[in-house]
This record gives structure tokens, sequence and C-alpha cells, in this order.
């Protein structure tokens, strides 16, 4: 097979020193690094093995196949919001740490662990005020006490999640903490404790440090792994972005005035341009939004795109680098030379958030890992 023409290079040392300084910065609270949708697009396997060379022994996934392909490492491995009935004997069988969000699949849990004569560890997510999933906190107290009677589950932790800690100065996340912390209160009530108590993700680290203090002993990282920040957030770690998406020049041609570029015809020559046609478009992960709007990395020097970004190709001006020819390099994000093309700049043009971008580089980018 021939060399891809855009490739993703992944910087590992910079992912495994910002593990190193989110630990420290959260120390002594563990830290689950999450690597759910391929690693927010990087890859899961290249990811998770240089963070589990500088210590992280525990990831967090959405589904059983994504816990499935980081068992093999030998690491703690959580699934994060619900299993699905048909993931539970998978589940059970490879160690996964199971979430509870009710009785109904605690029981199935329970029933798979008594039928394969071992015990699965599990823990307890609630419902703060996310909406999405877990106990409601209102009736979490009675459910967890008929919930723990059940055969062959053992219970290692209990945890929630934030729907706007990255809004700094936001009410309804101290109010999450809050019911959360009264919860544990009469959960001890009861003689019912665990291990594992966490609720802050990556906004939460940044902008509410008493999430990472008693009674937390844990948080959940994924995002800041990569360098990148929720756009609200108040950026307290200093973290490296690890990445930068590259492409080549795949055609030069100067066209003349009154030449229309693109699908739509959305743009039209004022004058005489030299025109470069860029081997990437939005299946590769550039947003439709940089259309008329949006640069790219030439010779170091920052190319206006012009017209609509179709799905293999993008359209730039290169007057600046009359030199430029076909197959040159070209950073979309990244940096050549003095110049940088940061992934925000991207979010603030399509009105989105780095989770968004990173998991919409496309599966034909070639993702090449820097410094093994």
């Amino acid at each position: 097979m021939f060399e891809s023409r855009v490739s993703l290079e992944i910087d590992l040392n910079k992912v495994r020193n910002n593990f190193l300084k989110i630990r420290e910065a959260v120390s002594p609270c563990s830290v689950t690094a999450i690597l759910k949708a391929n690693a927010y697009g990087l890859g899961t396997a290249g990811v998770a093995s240089a963070l589990f060379r500088v210590g992280a022994c525990s990831f967090g996934v959405a589904e059983i196949n994504e816990a499935l392909e980081l068992k093999q490492l030998g690491a703690r491995v959580r699934i994060l919001g619900n299993l699905l009935p048909n993931e539970i004997a998978p589940a059970v069988a490879n160690n996964v740490i199971c979430p509870i969000n009710d009785y109904q699949t605690a029981a199935m849990i329970s029933r798979e662990a008594v039928a394969r004569q071992r015990t699965a560890e599990c823990q307890f997510l609630i419902d703060t005020g996310m909406g999405r999933l877990g106990l409601p906190v209102a009736v979490a107290l009675n459910e967890i006490s008929r919930i723990i009677k059940l055969p062959n589950l053992s219970f290692s932790g209990i945890y929630s999640h934030f729907p706007v800690a990255y809004q700094g100065e936001d009410n309804y996340t101290s109010l999450q903490m809050q019911k959360f912390k009264e919860l544990l209160q009469r959960l001890a009530a009861r003689n019912i404790k665990f291990k594992e108590i966490h609720m802050a993700n990556s906004d939460a680290v940044n902008n509410f440090p008493e999430s990472c203090g008693s009674p937390f002993n844990g948080v959940r990282i994924g995002l800041n792994l990569y360098g990148f920040f929720d756009n609200d957030v108040r950026r307290s770690l200093d973290l490296e972005p690890v990445l930068e998406l590259k492409t080549r020049l795949a055609a030069v041609r100067r066209l003349p005035a009154g030449s229309c570029i693109g699908y739509g015809r959305t743009h039209r020559l004022l004058k005489d341009t030299l025109v470069g046609t860029v081997a990437a478009g939005y299946a590769d992960g550039l947003p439709l939004a940089l259309s008329n709007r949006g640069y790219l990395l030439i010779g170091g020097q920052l190319c206006p795109i012009l017209g609509r970004v179709s799905m293999d190709y993008t359209t730039v001006s290169i007057d600046n680098v009359p030199n430029a020819r076909c197959g040159d390099e070209v950073v979309c994000i990244g940096q050549q030379n003095d110049n940088a093309i940061p992934l925000e700049h991207w979010s603030q043009l399509k009105g989105t958030h780095a989770y968004d971008l990173l998991c919409s580089i496309g599966s034909r980018v070639k993702r090449v890992y820097l410094n093994l």
C-alpha cells in the first residue's frame, strides 16, 4: 500500500509529559486516562502504550470493544456510561469494571458473574445533574442499598459527571458536588463506603480544584491528555498540544481573474492568482467552516482557503509562496517555520470544541507516532 496523503503526527513524549503534569497537579488523586473513541481519534493502542510506560494503570472507555483492546495491556479498564445487555458477558469474562446505572442491569451482571463463578467489579454511576445516565441522586441511597445485596458483585467505587464544569463560576457544578457529598454521608451512615470516589473531568480539574480534594480521590482526564481545553475553561494546567495534521500540495496552477473556485462557486478570483490544490478535505477532518475563512501553512506562509472545502481537496491562494510545487508539505494543524495554526482556530470558525474536531479526523488519515 502506498503512503497516505494525509497524516496525523502524534508526539508521544508530549502525551506522556501531559499525563505526568496532570498527575502531579491532582496528587494524591489517581488519574484515569480516558481513551474512548479511539483515544479521541489519535489511536488507542499507540496512546495507551505510551501512557502505560509512565505509570498510567487505569483507563476509561465507552464500550466493550474499546475495553477489550485495552485489557491486553494488563491495565484496569472501566466502561464509563452503561453496558448494553450483550456486552455484559464479555465484560464480566474479561474483568472489565462495570458501571451500575440501575437495579435491572446490576442483576444481569450478577447472574453472569454467578454463572461464571467469579466476582464482577462494579462502580455506581450517580446522576447528580447530567441527565444522561446513572442512578438519580434522589433515589440512589435506597437503590444502592438494594443492589449491594446481589451476589458475586464487588463495588469498588462511586462516581458522577459534570455537564458544565467548563463554566468557571458555576453554581450548578458546585451544587452537583454538594448533592454527591450528601449522598456519600448518607451511605456512610448505613456503613456503605467505597475505595474510589471520583467526579472530576478535565474541565473540573482546571476550574474546580475542590473536585480533586477529599472526599474525592480520583479524576478522569481525556481532552487535557492531548493538550487541548474546552473553549471557555480556565487553563490552570500547562499542557502542550500533541498533534499536527499534514498533507501535500496536489496541484499548482495560475488562474485568471474571474475564475470560480469550488462547489457552489462561492469564490471568484478578483485578480490572476497562483492557486494551490491541497490533498485533504472534510473527509480527512477539515471542517466545512474553513471555506473562504481558514488558512493552511505552505512554505511557512499562511495561505487563505479559497471557496468551499470539498471531500478530498481544499483550494488555497499561494501568491505568497511563488516557488511552491506539487508534493510540497502542507500543515493543516500545527507549526511550520514561525507560523502556526492551532486547533482552537478551527474551533472558533466552526463554533464547536476540540472534542468534535479530534473525533472528526478521517479513518484514511494515517496516525504517525513520534518518540515511541
